[in-house]
């Protein structure tokens, strides 16, 4: 959520703001709710003031003493009579909270203006990339030739959009999982967090992922629901605390499933695992201070992309422009990796710095030792990455002639030693 007070002070920045993300001034609307939000605000403060008031000389007159105790009773009771509805009214008047709720984070001075993922900017490239590749095969056409991945048998049981991998696949799968935790706990300092996969609607909303994008999740039928991302669950472990300022940054990174109703995607991507509604990622967060969450962003987007040059996959790193931004975020990086079987790149991980939007909605704060002041926290999460994707970079980058996968070679010892994934046998 926005800060209100920074938008009446900073309306023109906020609406221009507000146009770089290709939406209709609102600052006005804002200051006109916001003025009456806050006049009903200080009516209830000064009735709540004369009913102390009142009350206590009530307190001190004898009941007996006939009139002037009778009018400052019904001078009471009629205070609490008003005070009754003007809170009415503050509870009625959500106009302003829904429109709030329904904008989207302020684009840092550094992200690009622009429209889609066209103008985007390129920050950086690394490994090799070789555009002249021939019959390089897609990594579902690699995977069901292997026998190690199904679709069609998978539809039957889930629909569309799930996959089930067998053998080496299944094998691989856990591998990868396993060392991205050691990386990013060993050599990056990140707590491993096993957490809650169903989540209440509050945590949604405290993430940003409600009201917005209801559509997008799986919701059960008795008020949970499944997470896109742990980032959700991660964020959510500071909601309404104050954390001593010696403890941060707090670094997290869960390996969980996500959920995605993938509403919006129809005919993209509709063969093999680039979107699927159940996946497997590793996600990274970090909680820390203003001051530091702009080098806590970089630090977060290198733990990324380490992963991705110890598997030696070729990737590039884009600067999101303010038309292809997430929700919640002010300044997202996007890692693309290399895939010779589209001979394309293709998003495998985004990294964001939402600054205090998420911990404004959880209330999520920090202070000094000896201080009683309290200063909103930094949130920002980073892939760290999809298992799925994953896969698909490694099945589609290091498949032979014959159709068979080399083990990337960090990978050898968590593979149990197999260097080569071939056909499934029975």
């Amino acid at each position: 959520m926005l800060n209100i007070k920074w938008i009446r002070e900073n309306q023109e920045l906020f609406d221009d703001k507000l146009r770089q993300r290709f939406i209709e001034p609102m600052a006005k609307r804002i200051e006109e709710l916001d003025g009456k939000k806050r006049k009903i605000t200080n009516l209830i403060q000064e009735f709540q003031h004369a009913r102390k008031v009142k009350s206590k000389i009530l307190g001190n007159i004898n009941p007996k003493s006939g009139e002037e105790f009778e009018g400052l009773q019904r001078d009471v009771k009629d205070i609490n009579e008003k005070l009754e509805e003007l809170e009415q009214d503050l509870n009625n008047n959500n106009e302003l909270n829904e429109l709030l709720n329904t904008l989207p984070n302020i684009p840092d001075e550094e992200v690009p203006y622009g429209i889609d993922e066209s103008m985007n900017k390129l920050i950086r490239t690394h490994g090799e990339v070789d555009l002249n590749a021939q019959n390089k095969k897609q990594h579902f056409e690699l995977g069901v030739k292997l026998d190690l991945m199904d679709f069609e048998q998978t539809a039957k049981i889930s629909g569309a959009r799930f996959v089930t991998l067998k053998g080496d696949l299944a094998k691989l799968e856990r591998a990868l999982a396993n060392f991205m935790l050691d990386v990013h706990t060993g050599e990056f300092g990140f707590l491993e967090v096993s957490p809650p996969v169903l989540v209440r609607d509050n945590a949604m909303y405290n993430s940003g992922q409600l009201p917005k994008f209801a559509d997008e999740s799986f919701a059960t039928t008795n008020g949970y629901r499944l997470i896109p991302t742990a980032e959700v669950s991660l964020v959510n472990m500071v909601a309404d605390t104050i954390i001593p300022r010696e403890k941060l940054p707090m670094r997290l990174v869960a390996y969980t499933p996500c959920f995605r109703s993938e509403a919006g995607s129809s005919g993209r991507d509709t063969r093999g695992m680039i979107r699927l509604h159940q996946f497997s990622k590793v996600e990274l967060v970090s909680i820390t201070t203003p001051e530091e969450s702009k080098n806590e962003h970089e630090y977060m987007t290198n733990a990324s992309e380490t992963i991705l040059q110890k598997l030696g996959l070729p990737y590039r790193t884009m600067l999101l422009c303010t038309g292809d931004m997430g929700f919640a975020s002010q300044k997202t990086y996007d890692i693309e990796v290399w895939l010779p079987g589209q001979k394309q790149y293709r998003e495998i991980a985004s990294c964001s710095n939402c600054g205090d939007f998420q911990a404004r909605r959880m209330k999520a704060r920090y202070k000094e030792f000896g201080s009683h002041d309290t200063t909103l926290v930094h949130t920002l999460n980073a892939s760290g990455l999809p298992i799925g994707r994953t896969m698909v970079a490694i099945l589609e980058n290091y498949q032979n002639e014959d159709g068979s996968i080399t083990v990337p070679d960090v990978l050898v010892n968590y593979m149990g030693g197999l260097q080569k994934i071939t056909a499934y046998k029975e």
